[in-house]
This record gives structure tokens, C-alpha cells and sequence, in this order.
């Protein structure tokens, strides 16, 4: 799985092909998308019409939670086949641990990895009390865990549980919508690495480890995002980061999902 990918949440028809466009064009090899998101007939043209052959592409799509269940999550995952027009995708997610569902949705999850209709499957949004209850029946273990994260909220238990159950961790809204692009710290960062304060943010992820899917439909800004990999956060830096942490969130809490 790559490093960094191209998250596609809130675009559509024209807009959303053309992004994913842009960010193949660009060098972008992991594209995450959902059911939810009602765009992966739009993400599947792009990736068919950019010539790129398509084992050399890293798609990711999820369940939606109105699709959950055994039986539905069967006949949902073969839909998204449908619009991505694939036969397989890389990863497949649980996207939000709904209590009355989760375990039959994993099962399903499961049989679709036997099949080999998906490459890997993983979870989003499952915090640890969500993954003690998954392993409680899982006959396989997720692959990755997909959650918000970012400098200013850390999710530190979190994040060493996945490590220890050697569990890929993605973060999605990394640079919590541009909210703290104007903090001193890091703007003070991205002056001295001559880089923009998102660049400086996706790198304190790639250093911890943790694969960055921003957001962006601006060709310009996908080229400023991928452009991260031609320097390196000094330990103080990423000590600075490291202690920015205020439980800053933009999204849903997990833990609402008990």
C-alpha cells in the first residue's frame, strides 16, 4: 500500500474524475473511496481512462452503514464492483463500527478475502474497545484501521495498540480541513523547510509511520500534497508535533459507535 493516497470524500461527476485524473497524472497510486461517498462509478472511469495498468493502482472502497449485514454487504460489495468496473479492489473497510451489524459485516468481509475478490480488508473509525470485540471473533484479523488523525489529535493508545497488533494505521482528514494552518508551530516549520503547512502536517504523518489520505480537487494543491517526500522533520520538530495534541476533532467520535 502506498504512503500517501488521494481521499475523495464530498466530490462528484465531473469533479471527482477529474481530481483522480490529475492525481494519477501526478504520481498518486492509492485512491480511497466508499460506497458512502457515491462517486466510485466517477473514480473507476478516471482509473480506467488514465491508462495506467491497474495492478499498479491501490483502491480502496468501503461499506456503507445503511448496507451492513451479512447478506447486504455481499450484494454491496458486488455493486462497487459494478461501478469501479474491477474485479477486485486492494482494500475493502468497515466504515463505521455499527453495533448491530459489525460482526455479520465482518464475516462477510472475510469471505470476500477468500475469494480473492479483495486484496486486503480492514476497518475505520475502530477504536480499541471496537477491535478487542472484533478479535473476540474474528477469524481474520483487519489488515489495516482507517481513522481521523493528525497532530492535533494524536489517538497515542491508539496508535501503539495497531503497531503492537501490527495493524496499518491511515489517517484521513490528516490536515484537519486547514483549521490549524495558521498555528505558529507549524507555520514557523514551513518557513524554515521552505514547505507549505500542509506538507510540513503529511510529513509528521509518513515519519509516525501512518499513511495520509488527504482531500483535494485543486491540481495544484494534489501536487503540493505529494510533495512530501524530499525532506525530513529533525527529532525536535516532530517533538514539537508531537505535543500539539488537543483532541481536536472535525468528524464523528468512535466511541459513539459502543
Amino acid at each position: 500500500m502506498p504512503m500517501l493516497g488521494l481521499g475523495v470524500y464530498d466530490m462528484y461527476n465531473d469533479e471527482a474524475e477529474k481530481a483522480v485524473g490529475d492525481a494519477l497524472e501526478i504520481g498518486y497510486r492509492l485512491i480511497d473511496t466508499a460506497e458512502m461517498y457515491r462517486n466510485e462509478a466517477e473514480i473507476g472511469r478516471s482509473v480506467k481512462a488514465s491508462g495506467i495498468p491497474r495492478a499498479e493502482i491501490f483502491v480502496t472502497t468501503k461499506i456503507a452503514n445503511t448496507s451492513q449485514g451479512y447478506d447486504s454487504t455481499m450484494r454491496a460489495f458486488d455493486k462497487s464492483l459494478e461501478k469501479l468496473q474491477m474485479d477486485y479492489v486492494d482494500l475493502y473497510l468497515v466504515h463505521w463500527p455499527i453495533r448491530q451489524t459489525r460482526k455479520d459485516t465482518w464475516e462477510a468481509l472475510e469471505q470476500i478475502y477468500l475469494e480473492n475478490r479483495a486484496r486486503a480488508i480492514g476497518v475505520a473509525n475502530y477504536y480499541e474497545p471496537h477491535l478487542d470485540e472484533l478479535y473476540g471473533y474474528a477469524d481474520i484479523r483487519p489488515m489495516v484501521n482507517q481513522v481521523e488523525y493528525s497532530p492535533f489529535l494524536q489517538l497515542p493508545s491508539l496508535r501503539d495498540r495497531c503497531r503492537k497488533d501490527g495493524l496499518i494505521m491511515q489517517a484521513y482528514t490528516p490536515l484537519v480541513r486547514g483549521k490549524k494552518f495558521s498555528d505558529p508551530r507549524i507555520m514557523a516549520m514551513a518557513a524554515r523547510y521552505g514547505k507549505s503547512p500542509a506538507q510540513v502536517i503529511l510529513r509528521w504523518d509518513i515519519q509516525h509511520g501512518i499513511c495520509p489520505i488527504p482531500k483535494s480537487v485543486s491540481r495544484a494543491r494534489l501536487q503540493e500534497n505529494f510533495d512530501v517526500f524530499d525532506f525530513e522533520l529533525s527529532p525536535e520538530d516532530m517533538s514539537i508535533l508531537n505535543n500539539c495534541d488537543e483532541g481536536l476533532r472535525v468528524c464523528e467520535n468512535p466511541m459513539d459507535y459502543l
